[in-house]
């Protein structure tokens, strides 16, 4: 009977392995299983050929379990470029046959043995003036003369073509290379059970087959010879065969390699295994005609380049040489392939079924997510290029958008020529590029502006048709010679130059490119100046391949748009505007500068001046921005700046080479001239009004001796901080004429501002602890709020200094740069800060509004209802008005200028009376301050007081002189005062005032019984008028202001 599996064991059952086609579904998107294996390079270009992408790592476990090994993936970071491989500088020991002579041949000097088996590699640089066939290498052994031989001749003006010969038996010509006065790597091998034989040419296999003297080896006891052919054992050379051209890292294997084992060997790093002879001129005969050696330098593709992998097993990630063939994933967003399937019900087919009818082939695809048929030869592409040339110059209306999306794929396939191409072709690639750049121009027509936005989603708009441009351009690189050094493609709207530069050539003068309708000293130019091309001469170059390309299509403005970017001001010394930022456009031609080498681009700084739109609209601001294309999806604008600006055109300086635009920043006026200056009148004077009121306010905290407690020390630590930041900025207007002076400026205004909005948050977590947490204890919180009110703001400003140490200071004015990211070094703390404040303030109210109702509660039980409202409108309204200034709330409003000019009007009022209200709630009216003025008030009246009082006791004293002499003294009455006694008094008068004005208990009760400063009653005997009457009565004293104190 069958088995029936439970639920659970079924979930047990390990998943089937995707099938080729196959799509699985990711938390990201969907991944199709391409079955496919390619190399790294060939994998990443087949995904984009597909409008997707290679697989990023970490791979889901659901979609890693479907894996039968491991895949390639993708790079993050990686740009949407074509990468290409790596390369490594190699010196090596050349052999130099400057002409066909009978005399020029190096001998290895060790005997070979049989061979049933070899491969033989040699770099080769060919003369382009010889076109007679000549030996590479030959080796003769006692009973075969022609045992070996790698016989080729040169094409005018076209390829290499190579054959090989074992026992004689010669195998056809095949084009290997092309003749272009390069360096170029060769090898051939063969094995005698089939007798089949292979050439490669630069890590290609280009030709091979069966039945080359098969069943024999190659004989034993043989000599080979480099660059000529042997007649006879070792020599009967002759001109006729001779080789002419250079030569070098000749190597001999007794095996077959494999195709990844020569990619090696080209790569500089030979296969150890079976390896027969290594190069090494010193193990070699050379004839004295080719001495001395030259050394060279060769630029080998570095082998052991890795790229990514993912181990679906273990689920880590890995990585394989780029050259080893891999399976790989393509995988999608869930909105493009969402779109893509959509695409597919679309009635747009009608270009496709032509094309396709015309061709007799399937040129184009019917659906976007279809499987391109078989591979492209050139002569196939070419011939189908000017077939959709055809029909999309005859084609009426704008296209749709699955026939767009066809065409765009059939492009990625014709720049994929090269990696596809079996064999070096001989058909004319400059008719292909003109076909490529026609239909390119076609598809760039205005009318298709609305196409290219509906597959926005898919492909990065009409910039894929610039860079599929540029690629082309660099196979057509490949194609110039010493006979033909440039190579002119255009069309109406898009065009191409490839041309060989000789630098010392262009080291006076530099070298300028002009598009058509451009003018050498105005708009529509490109330079490279000269002091770039020295530089490359200092490098060691001496020619290098220039590309330019150009497409001046509108259609660029219309899809190219971002609103989002944030361009630099085009010139620094510009008034900033009351402006609000609408979108930023591409405002003029497109313009590319490449330059390359045999190891790859070389980055040069180039000048470029174009032409866009001039300033037309009243009530909108064109602000011209210099902006290049990072292929990563995005303009920017970073290492480019602004050299001329002039009324429709803008000159530029970038500091590396790629493509390049005007970028238009679209501003919407808010406010002229005369709002400009009445805003910062206003904030002028709002400013010195707030600094004024800040300073007394320091000024009574410090001078009134108000007592020292945590809300003093943070109300001080603010009011200094936001004070001084103030004074700089009303400094920072005559700052901008020098550039140190304005860079201190920025800096110090940085610093204290941030101190003052630390010190707010500060005052906020005071009052949180205070009302809502309810701690009374101070702890150590003021040494954090010392250092988090100084040590966190001057940490802040030192990073910003370090990481943008050239690009801190905006230009036109002594503020951070906002068009980098500088500008969130202040942007930040300040949002943070207001955020916690707010969220205090809306708790402290709650807490207030709380107690403010219990409180009621227990004053009237039955309030009414107007006055319980008034009651809490007042309880939430009146901490709001005390606290807002305090905690910076009022720098909200900051935050709306850009949406209009009333809220700018809103900010510099606030912002100017946070002074003069701090002043007046936490000074003037605080009663700590209050009491510690009328403490210092009542100190000065007293000294006033003992001062005068001094001064009357000294007049007084003759007369109490007399008094006392004049007084009959009984039993126990004082005699007069004398001098020491009086100083006493006077002393004493002083420490009364003292304690009166403190309010503190004397030490002892006055009068005191035994003080010489006071007199007791007089005895009654004594005639109380005399006393009070003469000049020497005694009640005199007991009256006087000493008695007072």
């Amino acid at each position: 009977m069958p088995i029936k599996f439970s639920p659970a064991l079924t979930l047990l059952r390990p998943p089937t392995p995707a099938a080729p086609g196959q799509t699985l579904q990711t938390a990201e998107g969907l991944c199709e299983f391409t079955g496919q294996r390619l190399n790294w390079w060939q994998a990443q270009e087949s995904c984009d050929q597909r409008f997707g992408h290679l697989a990023l790592g970490p791979l889901d476990k659901a979609l890693a379990s479907h894996l039968p090994t491991s895949v390639w993936v993708g790079q993050r970071e990686a740009s949407l470029r074509r990468c290409q491989p790596q390369r490594r500088k190699h010196t090596t020991a050349a052999l130099v046959f400057h002409e066909r002579s009978a005399d020029r041949a190096a001998r290895l000097l060790q005997v070979l043995p049989a061979l049933p088996a070899l491969t033989a590699c040699v770099h080769v640089q060919w003369d382009e003036t010889a076109t007679e066939v000549a030996t590479l290498f030959s080796m003769a052994t006692p009973t075969v003369t022609n045992a070996l031989q790698l016989r080729a001749f040169a094409e005018p003006r076209g390829s290499v073509r190579a054959a090989l010969v074992v026992h004689g038996h010669h195998a056809p010509f095949n084009a290997v290379f092309r003749s272009d006065h390069r360096w170029h790597h060769v090898c051939a091998t063969w094995e005698q059970h089939s007798g089949r034989w292979a050439l490669f040419a630069d890590g290609k296999r280009r030709a091979g087959a069966q039945g080359l003297s098969a069943g024999h080896p190659v004989p034993p006891d043989g000599v080979l010879v480099l660059g000529q052919d042997q007649d006879s054992l070792g020599g009967g050379f002759s001109a006729r065969d001779a080789f002419s051209g250079n030569l070098t890292d000749f190597y001999l294997w007794d095996r077959v390699l494999s195709l990844e084992q020569v990619r090696r060997a080209r790569a500089c790093t030979p296969p150890p295994g079976g390896l027969l002879f290594q190069w090494d001129p010193e193990a070699l005969d050379v004839a004295p005609s080719l001495l001395p050696t030259v050394l060279v330098r060769l630029l080998c593709p570095v082998p052991s380049e890795e790229c990514p992998t993912w181990n679906p097993g273990p689920g880590t990630p890995g990585s394989e040489l780029c050259l080893h063939l891999q399976p790989f994933l393509c995988c999608y967003p869930k909105e493009t392939y969402q779109q893509l399937q959509d695409f597919q019900s679309w009635l747009d087919q009608d270009i496709i079924s032509r094309v396709n009818a015309l061709a007799n082939a399937t040129v184009l695809l019917p659906s976007p997510l279809s499987e391109a048929p078989g591979i492209l030869s050139l002569d196939k592409a070419s011939r189908f290029l000017g077939l959709l040339e055809k029909v999309l110059a005859e084609k009426p209306g704008p296209l749709g958008p699955v026939a767009l999306l066809a065409i765009l794929h059939f492009l990625k396939r014709v720049t994929a020529l090269r990696a596809e191409e079996p064999e070096l072709p001989t058909q004319p690639w400059e008719e292909l590029g003109r076909g490529f750049v026609s239909v390119a121009s076609l598809t760039l027509e205005e009318q298709s502006a609305s196409v290219w936005l509906s597959i926005g989603e898919v492909v990065r708009g009409p910039m894929a048709l610039v860079m599929g441009v540029q690629r082309l351009a660099s196979l057509l690189s490949s194609m110039l010679t010493p006979a033909q050094p440039r190579i002119h493609i255009k069309h109406h709207l898009a065009g191409l130059e490839v041309q060989s530069l000789r630098l010392k050539e262009a080291s006076t003068a530099g070298h300028t490119f002009i598009i058509p309708g451009g003018h050498p000293d105005g708009p529509g130019r490109i330079h490279i100046p000269a002091g770039e091309v020295r530089r490359l001469l200092r490098k060691g170059l001496a020619e290098v391949t220039v590309i330019h390309t150009w497409f001046t299509s509108r259609i660029f403005q219309h899809t190219l748009g971002a609103p989002g970017l944030e361009l630099q001001a085009a010139n620094g010394s510009k008034e900033a505007r009351m402006q609000r930022s609408l979108s930023t456009q591409v405002g003029s031609a497109i313009l590319s500068s490449e330059v390359w080498d045999t190891a790859g681009e070389q980055s040069t700084a180039v000048t470029f001046h174009l032409r866009h739109q001039a300033q037309v609209f009243p009530q909108k601001i064109l602000e011209p921005a210099c902006g290049f294309w990072n292929f990563r999806g995005s303009w920017a604008t970073t290492g480019c700046l602004v050299l001329a600006l002039h009324r429709d055109s803008t000159t530029c300086l970038c500091n590396h080479s790629t493509s390049f635009a005007i970028l238009l920043q679209v501003y919407e006026v808010q406010g002229g001239p005369e709002e400009e200056s009445l805003l910062r009148t206003l904030s002028f004077v709002g400013c010195g009004v707030s600094l004024c009121a800040l300073a007394t306010a320091f000024l009574l905290f410090v001078v009134t001796g108000v007592p020292t407690s945590e809300r003093t020390t943070i109300h001080k630590n603010l009011i200094l901080s936001l004070a001084s930041a103030e004074a700089f900025l009303m400094t920072s207007e005559w700052a901008k004429t020098s550039k140190v002076t304005c860079v201190a400026v920025t800096v110090a205004m940085h610093l204290l501002f941030l101190v003052a909005f630390s010190w707010m948050l500060a005052e906020g977590l005071l009052l949180w602890s205070k009302v809502v947490a309810v701690s009374m204890h101070p702890g150590p919180r003021m040494r954090l709020y010392y250092a988090a009110g100084w040590g966190i703001p001057v940490a802040i400003v030192a990073i910003t200094l370090a990481l943008h140490p050239h690009d801190y200071v905006a230009s036109g004015h002594c503020w951070l740069n906002v068009h980098t990211n500088a500008i969130w070094a202040f942007v930040g703390p300040v949002l943070f800060v207001l955020t916690a404040n707010t969220y205090i303030l809306v708790r402290v109210v709650m807490v207030t509004v709380s107690s403010a109702h219990r409180h009621a509660g227990m004053l009237s039980p039955q309030p009414d209802l107007q006055q319980k409202i008034k009651f809490h409108m007042w309880a939430m309204v009146k901490p709001v008005l005390a606290l807002l200034p305090i905690l910076g709330l009022t720098w909200l409003f900051g935050l709306l200028v850009h949406i209009s000019p009333t809220w700018a009007y809103a900010a510099v009022l606030l912002n100017s009376f946070q002074g003069p209200y701090i002043f007046l709630v936490y000074a003037a009216y605080n009663g700590e301050v209050q009491n510690a003025l009328r403490r210092m008030t009542e100190r000065k009246a007293a000294e006033v007081i003992m001062v005068e009082q001094v001064h009357l006791a000294k007049g007084e004293a003759g007369i109490l002189a007399l008094g006392f002499m004049s007084l009959d003294h009984g039993p126990g009455e004082r005699p007069g005062l004398g001098s020491s006694e009086k100083i006493c008094c006077s002393q004493r008068a002083v420490r009364s005032n003292e304690a009166a004005s403190t309010s503190a208990p004397p030490s002892r009760p006055l009068p005191w019984p035994d003080d010489p400063c006071v007199w007791p009653p007089a005895p009654p005997k004594h005639d109380s008028g005399n006393l009070g009457k003469g000049p020497g009565g005694g009640w005199l004293l007991a009256t006087s202001p000493f008695r007072k104190l």
